[in-house]
């Protein structure tokens, strides 16, 4: 069993900043790539960002140039720093394994990223 813990999310301005956690932990193979997904409001889940254990990265066209994705391979955690935040970036952002589609059906709770005056 696999377990996704994330954090960081909350209220900001349009062009404010936020930077996400996630802890990977349980049976995970600690080599895999890891990945960000997010999910607005009647829309389906999509990937944000992903990266692999040698840091090789892979970014949706939508955030490329805002926002940097990285990884902290002894603590099974990734990071996701969102700069120039814009209103459409509002949804859940979740954490799972995979570089460009999610390797578990287990999903976290995700954290809360909310971009609004």
């Amino acid at each position: 069993q696999v377990q996704f813990v994330e954090s960081g999310g909350g209220l900001v301005q349009p062009g404010g900043s936020l930077r996400l956690s996630c802890a990977a932990s349980g049976s995970i193979d600690s080599t895999y790539a890891m990945g960000w997904y997010r999910q607005a409001p009647g829309k389906q889940r999509e990937l944000v960002a992903a990266i692999t254990i040698g840091s090789r990265t892979n970014y949706a066209d939508f955030v490329k140039g805002r926002f940097t994705i990285s990884r902290d391979n002894a603590k099974n955690t990734v990071y996701l720093q969102m700069n120039r935040l814009k209103s459409e970036d509002t949804g859940v952002y979740y954490c799972n394994a995979g570089y460009s589609s999610p390797l578990y059906d287990y999903w976290g709770q995700g954290t809360q990223v909310t971009v609004s005056d």
